[in-house]
């Protein structure tokens, strides 16, 4: 691999300036791609195979006039103290308001509340509800029928009730983009500066990572035009696709300026540079794939869709950093380098780049090995707490901004109606008897404890029969759960000859996305751990080396998992991220928080323990060679971990309410993985294998060797200066103490 990368540097170097025009070229084709095919990005979470999925298109065909499959929305009255929604003049406001509704843009009916035939009315008679239906789906809800809507409730507002609209077709498409978005790339740009001593290196770095997401991002906007694809994909692929890009060309230019001021020419030290530091990198990519394609083994459409893709977007970052950087190293030739470091020998290049800090940092956590170890398993143990009473469900209105329209109406139902009417269960009877058998059905589910009320309908056919079950308890809560488990289970004995029973609505989709991604992350888990633990024994040739990465990856997953749900599901320090909602995570969000934070902990294994390898393999004692990675890899470890965290974190103050939590979540794991698990759990555990560390049983010989540090270009490396090939194949060296010869 490091011979076929260092002649593809090579190349990069002697046609830079064809390369540099080759992504220009494909970044301005993806952007009139993107430009000419783009559609409306979708928001409806659905898992094909599902009970509650595949009843919707059929309760859509036995009862059209509920229009299943369009997007709705719940405008609620509310009488002031002392009056009833139901007084003439309140009761002539409620149908005026109605009439407009039924007349907004793409909606096909809004129900009137005060119905005899269909009433809406809560108890008390204090309030009362209109469902309004639109002709599409929820995505398809343009911008200006959600304005009307809006501006029709404010204008109802005047007449004396407290009006609000909340429900699906009031949510917007989340999008990207936002202040703190920014404030991450502005981050990044300061840990470059500081990082290269060079603004202009800095603003290289930065410029081929944005070519490259931004090639990834415009080609998933064109792929709208071709299928439909879920509003958060973008955003987890620029999220990721950003983060890795800026590490990538970080880790190439860092390699590449350490062989300039190694005394190599510019052609040499780029084509080195992409061998060595680009072989890890392909590495690394080649682990954030596997973590991203493995989503597939979900079974679940849209997070296949996501997690695919998220890793097209990591390739392109992979290929920017192993062709556009070299390319970009080559036209800056030694301006990469600060001013005081052009002219300077390698002895004082050396003397400039060490780091004391850190040098003292590798020193301390090999030297105090059991205590070091055993610190960063219990601190990340505690913060991992949480996780055992972790929620998750799909998003509705509850978790709304406090204040807003939709969490006012979601509050005013569940005040005045309770809780269950937030979301219904609905249970179709399908075939013969349907008709016969509603009333009955619903009774024997009316006495369910849960059950707050059972109402039957039979179709005007009498082929199929509606049961809507109003629980009594929030649609998010777990014993609406149960309760769901609860009916299918009486149902079971219903279905006989040809009648069929679905549970199906909005509550018992969300019950079935969560439990299908439940059942799904521990296949995931084994898949992805399992071909990842392939591909480090043979980057590493290593049994041990391999299972430590696996092992502070479960301590990295647990304390992000467990942080967040602490913050959002708990509400500690919620104002810290500037949330003021609580609430059960994202269905989605547990696997997906796994599968990327999976793939940059190997990213940061590949990193710092392949540059522990290359001191071992050129001859130092095990505990000097953990020492000797250590003090060359960290720097850039910390500045990609800083780099990364900044990138996750400016997507948390501002960003949208679904993805809020999971950049926190990577924010979080990316800080317990660097600095906890890679720079302190793993030396120290390292440092406690000694020689056993890169044990590899006789058996597993026959491997191929990937040579991932590059050492069989070093060896023979051609026009390097005599010091440079001391220095190089002396690396590492430094004579042990009695300890460290161990």
């Amino acid at each position: 691999m490091a011979t076929f990368l260092h002649r593809l540097g090579a190349g990069a170097h002697r046609h830079r300036v064809a390369v540099v025009l080759v992504w220009v070229l494909l970044l301005v084709a993806a952007g009139v791609a993107a430009l000419t095919l783009q559609k409306p990005y979708v928001s409806t979470f659905s898992i094909p195979g599902q009970e509650s999925t595949d009843a919707l298109g059929l309760l859509d065909e036995r009862f059209p006039a509920t229009g299943a499959d369009g997007a709705t929305a719940r405008v609620v009255f509310d009488a002031p103290e002392g009056q009833l929604v139901t007084d003439p003049a309140n009761a002539a406001q409620v149908a005026e308001v109605v009439a407009g509704l039924g007349d907004l843009p793409q909606v096909s009916s809004a129900s009137n509340p005060l119905d005899p035939a269909a009433p809406a009315v809560s108890p008390d008679q204090r309030a009362a509800y209109s469902t309004v239906t639109y002709e599409v789906i929820q995505p398809e809800v343009t911008e200006e029928a959600r304005d009307a809507l809006f501006d029709a409730v404010a204008e109802a507002r005047a007449g004396g009730l407290t009006v609000e609209v909340g429900g699906e077709a009031t949510q917007a498409v989340s999008e990207v983009g936002g202040i703190g978005e920014f404030v991450g790339v502005a981050v990044a740009l300061v840990v470059l500066t500081i990082t290269y001593g060079s603004l202009v290196a800095a603003g290289m770095n930065l410029l081929t990572a944005v070519v490259g997401v931004g090639i990834g991002a415009a080609g998933i906007t064109a792929l709208t035009g071709l299928v439909e694809l879920q509003s958060t994909t973008p955003i987890l692929a620029i999220m990721l696709g950003l983060a890795v890009g800026i590490d990538y060309a970080l880790f190439i230019g860092s390699r590449y300026r350490s062989e300039l001021l190694a005394g190599r020419d510019v052609g040499e030290a780029v084509a080195l540079a992409t061998g060595t530091a680009g072989s890890a990198v392909v590495t690394a990519g080649t682990t954030v794939v596997i973590a991203l394609a493995g989503l597939v083994v979900a079974g679940i459409p849209f997070l296949t869709q996501m997690g695919l893709a998220a890793a097209a977007t990591v390739v392109v970052a992979v290929l920017v950093a192993t062709t556009l950087v070299p390319a970009a190293l080559a036209l800056l030739g030694r301006r990469l380098l600060p001013r005081r470091l052009r002219a300077a020998t390698p002895a004082d290049a050396a003397a400039t780049a060490s780091h004391p800090l850190l040098e003292r940092w590798g020193t301390t956590v090999t030297r105090h090995r059991w205590l070091s170890l055993l610190a960063a398993v219990v601190v990340l143990g505690v913060v991992s707490i949480p996780v055992a009473d972790m929620q998750t469900s799909l998003p509705d209105d509850s978790t709304a901004a406090p204040g807003s329209t939709q969490r006012k109406a979601y509050d005013l139902i569940g005040e005045r109606f309770g809780p269950g009417v937030n979301g219904p269960l609905l249970v179709l009877l399908d075939g013969t008897p349907s008709a016969e058998r509603a009333a009955p059905v619903a009774q024997e589910l009316g006495a369910l404890e849960g059950v707050a009320l059972a109402l039957p309908q039979p179709n005007a056919d009498g082929s199929a029969a509606l049961v809507t079950v109003i629980p009594t308890t929030a649609p998010t809560d777990p014993a609406t759960t149960d309760l769901v488990h609860a009916i299918r289970d009486r149902l079971d004995a219903e279905e006989s000859g040809g009648l069929r029973t679905y549970v199906t609505g909005q509550t018992a989709v969300s019950v079935d996305v969560s439990q299908q991604l439940r059942d799904a992350l521990p296949r995931y888990l084994v898949l992805v751990v399992g071909l990842a633990l392939l591909l480090l024994v043979l980057v590493f040739r290593s049994v041990l080396v391999p299972v430590t990465a696996v092992l502070g990856f479960l301590l990295t997953i647990g304390s992000a998992l467990g942080a967040t749900t602490a913050v959002f599901q708990w509400g500690w320090l919620q104002q810290l991220v500037n949330s003021d909602v609580t609430g059960p995570l994202l269905s989605m969000a547990p696997i997906i928080v796994v599968g990327i934070l999976f793939g940059l902990a190997m990213d940061y294994q590949v990193f710092l323990v392949s540059r522990m390898h290359e001191a071992h393999a050129h001859g130092s004692a095990p505990r000097e060679a953990v020492r000797t990675g250590f003090r060359q890899a960290a720097p850039v470890v910390v500045a990609a971990a800083a780099i990364m965290f900044a990138v996750f974190a400016g997507f948390v103050p501002e960003g949208d309410a679904t993805v809020k939590p999971i950049a926190f979540a990577l924010a979080i794991g990316i800080l317990a993985d660097a600095i906890v698990v890679r720079m302190v759990a793993v030396p120290a555990a390292l440092s406690l294998l000694g020689g056993a560390a890169w044990w590899l049983p006789r058996w597993l010989t026959w491997l191929p060797v990937l040579d991932v540090e590059g050492a069989a270009l070093e060896r023979t490396a051609a026009g390097a200066p005599a010091g440079a090939r001391a220095a190089t194949v002396g690396r590492g060296k430094a004579a042990p103490d009695g300890e460290d010869a161990r």
